[in-house]
């Protein structure tokens, strides 16, 4: 084992995460099994004062009961640079507060401290609209605001996914046809009458044998994904509306993906990254706060919460 560190998670507070399920914990559980001292930090305690990015910092002890998790130690208001690391796992919306922490975060950087993930990268990475960069891994994908082009492009298509650019979990998401007597009420709700962009992709039935979640940790492809199955009559396969997660080895097209971006991701700083692929089609590359390490090891045997910990480590050696 290397040295103990002193690492801090931005976090969600504590008393609403699920211990059974959330990969944050999973990732703090780990850390503290080496022996690494853990601290908690709410994206609302940033600050910049005296020169330098701080934040009241609670020091948490880890145990593996998931109805009381964690045993509340000291609390201060530390430097960010005095930990060995931070690590960014706010969950979104990615509202103006949510870049503000970003702007904060990057002053820390510059002040010394190691932030994952690297917290320019994050504000400049959209989990939509990433897909753009590797368009040759995407679906037929439209990005646009004007109710024309989202017409056209329904009628080149015939069947399509409508998605607002911010969401999470699967919220708003529609699946509008050709001959759906909604497509107009759906687009304006969408764009906000034409003052919103939204994305609009080609219709993937393969969604039936699930919406797979790659990670990717530091550089490294995690070898199995988790299929999130939708529920009978459901289009979205998102855990968050119900969707049913099965662990399974990556195919060669998904591990092509992962290959593909992980240098490129990890070169940016982004040690934790989720692409969401359906049908060999990558439809989101997602760096917030990425999850379903409980359920690969529960299922799978793989540990991705030590494969984090094995990164995180060796970036701070």
């Amino acid at each position: 084992m290397s040295q103990p560190l002193k690492l801090a998670f931005i976090l969600d507070p504590l008393a609403g995460l699920k211990a059974y399920k959330d990969s944050s914990i999973a990732m703090m559980r780990a850390a503290a099994a080496r022996g690494h001292a853990v601290h908690a930090i709410a994206r609302e305690a940033l600050s910049w004062q005296a020169g330098a990015v701080a934040a009241r910092a609670l020091e948490i002890r880890l145990n593996d009961d998931d109805r009381a998790w964690y045993t509340p130690g000291e609390a201060a208001v530390t430097v960010l640079s005095d930990f060995d690391a931070v690590v960014m796992r706010q969950d979104p919306p990615f509202d103006f507060e949510y870049v503000t922490a970003t702007w904060l975060l990057e002053r820390a950087v510059a002040g010394g401290a190691r932030v994952y993930n690297d917290p320019r990268a994050i504000r400049d990475h959209s989990e939509k609209i990433a897909i753009t960069e590797f368009a040759q891994f995407t679906a037929t994908t439209l990005v646009a605001r004007d109710a024309a082009d989202i017409q056209a492009f329904i009628d080149e298509i015939g069947d399509v996914v409508l998605k607002p650019l911010d969401g999470m979990g699967g919220s708003q998401i529609f699946r509008v046809r050709g001959d759906d007597p909604n497509r107009n009420v759906i687009i304006e709700t969408l764009t906000h009458e034409g003052a919103r962009t939204i994305m609009a992709q080609r219709y993937l039935p393969e969604i039936v044998e699930g919406d797979k979640r790659v990670l990717i940790i530091g550089g490294q492809v995690v070898p199995y994904s988790l299929a999130r199955i939708p529920k009978a009559g459901e289009t979205r396969g998102n855990l968050a509306a119900g969707g049913r997660g099965v662990a399974m080895p990556l195919t060669g097209r998904e591990r092509e993906i992962a290959e593909t971006l992980a240098p490129v991701l990890w070169g940016r700083g982004l040690m934790v990254v989720g692409l969401d692929v359906i049908g060999g089609h990558l439809t989101e590359v997602n760096v917030t706060s990425p999850t379903c390490f409980v359920e690969i090891e529960a299922q799978s045997g793989f540990s991705v919460a030590n494969l984090f910990i094995d990164k995180l480590e060796q970036a701070c050696a």
